[in-house]
C-alpha cells in the first residue's frame, strides 16, 4: 500500500469548504485540523477525552498529554497545540455542552461518551476527503501533511521526531514529502 496523500493548502480549503455544507461542521473541522496541525494519528484523536483537551477552568490546553495506552508505541507523549489550533478547537468547544472529563472529546452520535472507535473514525475521515473530491487521501494524511509542513519551515528532523513521537528517526523521515513548494526554495539557495 501506498503512503497516504499529503494535502497543498487549496486541497485542505476544499475539505473545510465540503465540511462547512454538512451536519456536525464544526466537530468534523475540529477533528482534520487536530490531524492536520497537531499531527494526531486517527487513534489518538479517538481516544481523547474531554480532560485531556479541557482544563479544570474548562478552557482549551496549551498542550494536549497522550497517555501511553492513547499513542500507537505506547510511549507517553506531549502534543503542542498552536495558537491555530487552539482557536479551531476552541470553536467546537464553544459548539458543544461541558461534558464531564473522562467522555469523549468528540462526541460520535451514537455513543457520544465514548465517541469514535479508530477505525470507524479512520473510515470517516476516508470518507470526508473522498467526498470533499481529494483522490489518494486516508486518516494518515493529516499527520503526513503536518510532517511535510513542518519540515518545509526547516525545522531539525529531530524536533520533528518528538513532535510525531517516533522512536525512530528514519520512520519519520519517511513522512515527509518534498514539495514542489520545498524543491524551489532549495534552490534558491544554491
Amino acid at each position: 500500500m501506498g503512503k497516504a496523500k499529503t494535502f497543498t493548502s487549496a486541497e485542505l480549503r476544499r475539505v473545510f469548504d465540503y465540511l462547512a455544507t454538512r451536519q456536525h461542521a464544526i466537530r468534523n473541522r475540529a477533528m482534520v485540523c487536530v490531524s492536520h496541525m497537531g499531527g494526531l494519528r486517527v487513534g489518538e484523536i479517538a481516544k481523547l477525552t474531554w480532560g485531556d483537551v479541557i482544563g479544570t477552568d474548562g478552557r482549551v490546553k496549551d498542550e494536549i498529554r497522550l497517555k501511553a495506552e492513547q499513542t500507537k508505541g505506547r510511549h507517553p507523549r506531549i502534543v503542542f497545540i498552536s495558537p491555530k489550533l487552539k482557536k479551531e478547537l476552541e470553536a467546537y468547544v464553544a459548539s458543544v455542552k461541558a461534558r464531564p472529563s473522562d467522555w469523549a472529546f468528540f462526541y460520535s452520535q451514537k455513543k457520544p461518551q465514548r465517541g469514535f472507535t479508530p477505525n470507524t473514525l479512520a473510515q470517516y475521515f476516508l470518507s470526508m476527503y473522498k467526498n470533499a473530491g481529494i483522490d489518494g487521501a486516508s486518516s494518515h494524511s493529516g499527520r503526513r501533511s503536518f510532517a511535510t509542513n513542518i519540515s518545509s519551515t526547516g525545522t531539525s528532523v529531530r524536533v520533528l521526531m518528538r513532535l510525531l513521537g517516533h522512536q525512530n528517526i528514519s520512520t519519520t523521515i519517511g513522512y515527509v514529502d518534498a514539495s514542489d513548494e520545498m524543491l524551489r526554495k532549495a534552490v534558491t539557495l544554491a
